[in-house]
């Protein structure tokens, strides 16, 4: 069997969906470059979801290589009713009502069976519709209703969805939907959980406590309380998504480039994995080459140390998914081939040196940096190692060695890591070994070339960090060159 290699540390996720339902195109998507498949929640049924995800394990089976399975919750949608006949325009100075009466709308009032809402609302809070294609502003409510003036007008319809930017609502960020889903998910054994739509903190903890550590959680920052919660936030998440629709409607689209950086920052500094999404090759949906701006857009996610970028409705419904992929992957290899993205990465690279494992993973980038070396290896049961040396950002690529298929999986979100699943090692002796092997079969190293080994004595003890090695990559030579036993 073939040992795959990606030729990038950036990770590209791929949204299943029908253009992609098939083993042979899940197969075909992950030799394009897919790392990580993500399972939206808020299309299929369970049933549907179950055979993506037996489809997923049975390539992963095929070709030898763990791959990242995300499920994304749904989250609560706030939509509005219907309306009597059809559609209706809103007129800008025009007023409009929002009401708990369950009958049918006309141009002046609809329902909003969302009673928590109204419960919110204050005077000149701001309502936006259909994608921020219509706003209105508050003028009068109540618990029951709120009358609104029309200051950008536009067509509404039949349940259209509706956005509340500047209140913090008292919503539960799962909804029953999202409760059943977790738990079918999670008893599938999905790697991710990516919660839509957190505003606190206690949105994470609640999801973690339904988890039980059979997922790690990703959250997705599309609100603007998020953004304000942001530290509070990353600090209870394993990882982050910039999910960038949902926040472009409840905030100004010229305040969303210096928001991704900074949300990209933090979750550098916190060594956890994060996301750049949304319309990043939108234009692909239907064509088969993307625009200018999109790439330059995917080019500035990668620029900033983004561990991944995903495609949604590219690969889930367009006409070009594999090619959606290999664009992405062509533009990753060509923007980490620049001289000036090491640069930029070297820079923005914040010293983390709280820990015994802190201080062991950025002298291994160090010393990588100073002698010639081909790889760094993590031994690591729980990731934890791997975690902290992605977060360095190496200039050689870093290979992550576990005997948990899990933790594996779920590493491939993470940048840099080349994950393989190795057998059970008790002497640190056994872990250079390993990793030599695994160096070599995969074309990271020579015989000759010297690898950095990193582990953690006694083994399977999460945190333990605490060794490091440089070694020649075969057997004969660490063997005589090992003194300890």
């Amino acid at each position: 069997m073939e040992k795959i290699r990606r030729q990038r540390n950036l990770k590209i996720v791929a949204t299943l969906g029908p253009a992609s339902d098939t083993k042979e195109m899940m197969r075909a998507l992950f030799l394009a470059g897919a790392d990580v498949f993500r399972l939206n929640m808020s299309h299929g049924s369970q049933e549907e979801i179950a055979g993506r995800h037996a489809r997923i394990r049975e390539v992963e089976k095929e070709l030898g290589r763990p791959i990242c399975i995300l499920a994304d919750l749904q989250g609560p949608k706030l939509r509005c009713g219907v309306f009597a006949n059809g559609p209706e325009m809103l007129e800008e100075g025009a007023t409009f009502r929002f009401d708990l009466d369950p009958a049918e709308g006309d141009a002046t009032r609809v329902c909003l069976p969302h009673p928590e809402i109204f419960a919110a609302l204050v005077e000149g809070s701001v309502l936006l519709v259909n994608d921020g294609k219509i706003k209105l502003r508050v003028t009068e409510r109540s618990d029951s209703h709120a009358v609104t003036t029309v200051e950008v007008g536009g067509e509404i319809s039949n349940r259209k969805g509706v956005n509340v930017p500047d209140v913090v609502l008292p919503l539960a960020a799962l909804s029953p939907k999202d409760r059943s889903d977790l738990e079918f998910v999670c008893e599938l054994g999905v790697d991710w959980l990516a919660l839509s739509f957190v505003q606190r903190p206690e949105d994470v903890t609640e999801a973690r406590t339904l988890a039980r550590g059979r997922a790690a959680i990703l959250s997705k920052i599309e609100k603007p309380a998020a953004v304000q919660a942001y530290s509070e936030i990353l600090e209870v998440s394993d990882g982050i998504m910039v999910a960038r629709g949902d926040l472009g409607v409840e905030l100004p689209v010229q305040e969303l480039p210096p928001i991704q950086k900074r949300l990209v920052r933090g979750a550098r500094a916190a060594g956890k994995p994060v996301i750049v999404a949304t319309q990043m090759l939108e234009s692909m949906i239907t064509a088969p080459v993307p625009t200018r701006a999109e790439v330059s857009d995917v080019a500035a996610a990668i620029y900033e140390g983004a561990d991944a970028v995903m495609l949604s409705a590219e690969s889930a419904a367009g006409d070009y998914p594999v090619e959606a992929v290999t664009t992405m992957d062509k533009v990753a290899r060509s923007v980490e081939g620049d001289q000036f993205y090491r640069q930029v990465i070297e820079a923005s690279r914040v010293a983390q040196r709280l820990s015994v494992a802190d201080a062991m993973t950025a002298a291994a980038r160090e010393v990588a940096e100073t002698v010639k070396i081909q790889a760094i290896c993590c031994f690591s049961q729980t990731g934890t190692t791997a975690l902290l040396a992605a977060r360095e950002r190496p200039r050689v690529p870093i290979i992550a060695l576990t005997p948990d298929i899990n933790t594996a999986r779920r590493l491939c979100l993470s940048w840099g890591l080349h994950c393989v699943q190795v057998e059970t090692v008790n002497r640190f002796k056994m872990a250079v070994l390993s990793g030599a092997k695994v160096a070599r079969d995969y074309g990271f190293s020579s015989e000759v070339q010297q690898i950095i080994v990193m582990a953690g004595v006694p083994f399977n003890t999460p945190g333990s960090t605490n060794i490091m090695r440089v070694a020649l990559c075969n057997e004969k030579a660490i063997y005589e060159g090992w003194d300890e036993e």
